[in-house]
């Protein structure tokens, strides 16, 4: 099998250590929680499973055990990347449930609340991200098959000092109110280094190069990155883990082109390509609302629909408000952000399509290749 780029060639490319997000974490310290209180023994360490199948194990940092209630806490260690959580306890507290009620989650003390729309989460939910929650239904699944349990927990999860940390995040401009989400996709946190991100997007292309591949798929993160193989059927060294980095991708693909490149991302970081920024990372480019509002007038949004539009909490709410109304944001935002591709490409010979997806996968707008190119 031809070597990938990507996170894993970021990883050795770099020597930076990775670390564990917050959703493994709280799912490490759910095992150890619920397994205790079916067996009276808390495990330590703990060992999950990730979503691609990595077995990480935790140490554990607190547990107790009461009649009824066991808990348990992780410290969250981000390795070598400089995350406002790392060194944070993460504790979960789990509970016997309702017979039949499954998995229900709770915030406690230093986890946020929804508040507003336009997040993947109603409101009025915990900030526990869908990811982490399937993890920890994953493992309380496992843990009672193993110790003969029903299944049905109320699991709490609680950061100590949440509710200071979260300060220094986004969470309170999102309406995410109380403390800190509950993340991550892959379990693993990857350092965020530039100049080892984009040494790893630029081996990526050449192996794909290498292999005669021509396509390949740049992709801001594992839910968009399982969307493009679904669509196009790319086999693994096709996959350019692009991140935030699309000037990388869009630049060295000029230089090195290959007949046709998906770019597949959040509906919010392909928003900010669409308006012309090529570094998507948060503190380098904002969500314009006013340009989506802009776009949604011109695909035959009401003057209120486009207000909406502009006082939106999330590039999220924004997509939303335009499906409900029949006014295509989501194509309209794919359909600019492949003229700035198209734009950054020139001259080389690159058919590019792209997809914009939400956090949960569903894709919310499309943009296709034109002309004989789209034929390759």
């Amino acid at each position: 099998m031809a070597e990938a780029g990507g996170r894993a060639a970021q990883l050795k490319s770099s020597g930076l250590r990775h670390g564990w997000t917050t959703g493994a974490c709280a799912t490490a310290a759910t095992a150890a929680a619920y397994t205790a209180l079916l067996t009276g023994e808390f495990p330590d360490p703990v060992e999950i499973v990730l979503p691609k199948g990595q077995r990480p194990a935790f140490a554990l940092a607190a547990e107790e055990l009461t009649a009824g209630r066991a808990m348990a806490g992780v410290v969250k260690d981000a390795g070598d990347d400089p995350d406002v959580t790392h060194g944070a306890l993460i504790r979960s507290t789990v509970t016997a449930g309702a017979p039949g009620s499954g998995v229900v989650f709770r915030a406690g003390p230093g986890v946020g609340t929804v508040t507003k729309a336009g997040l993947p989460l109603p409101v009025g939910e915990p900030a526990i991200n869908p990811v982490p929650r399937q993890m920890m239904r994953d493992t309380v699944a496992e843990v009672a098959a193993r110790h003969g349990g029903s299944g049905d927990v109320v699991v709490e999860i609680s950061v100590d000092h949440g509710e200071e940390i979260a300060r220094s995040t986004w969470n309170p401009r999102l309406g995410i109110l109380g403390g800190l989400s509950i993340l991550g996709t892959t379990g693993i946190v990857v350092p965020y280094s530039c100049s080892a991100w984009i040494d790893s997007i630029r081996r990526g292309v050449d192996v794909a190069r290498a292999a005669g591949r021509t396509h390949v798929a740049g992709c801001t993160g594992s839910t968009s990155e399982k969307v493009a193989v679904a669509v196009h059927d790319l086999p693994e060294d096709a996959l350019l883990d692009m991140g935030d980095f699309a000037g990388a991708v869009l630049k060295y693909l000029k230089r090195h082109p290959v007949p046709r490149l998906t770019v597949a991302g959040g509906f919010a970081k392909l928003s900010k390509l669409a308006a012309g920024h090529l570094d998507l990372h948060s503190a380098r480019s904002q969500v314009d609302k006013g340009y989506l509002a802009e776009l949604a007038r011109r695909g035959g949004a009401s003057p209120e629909l486009a207000a909406a539009v502009a006082a939106a909490n999330t590039g999220l709410e924004a997509v939303q408000l335009c499906a409900a109304a029949g006014v295509p944001l989501g194509d309209l935002v794919a359909e600019a952000a492949r003229a700035t591709a198209l734009g950054v490409l020139a001259p080389a010979p690159v058919a590019v399509d792209v997809i914009c997806t939400d956090r949960a996968g569903t894709i919310v707008g499309r943009a296709e290749p034109l002309g004989p190119a789209a034929r390759r």
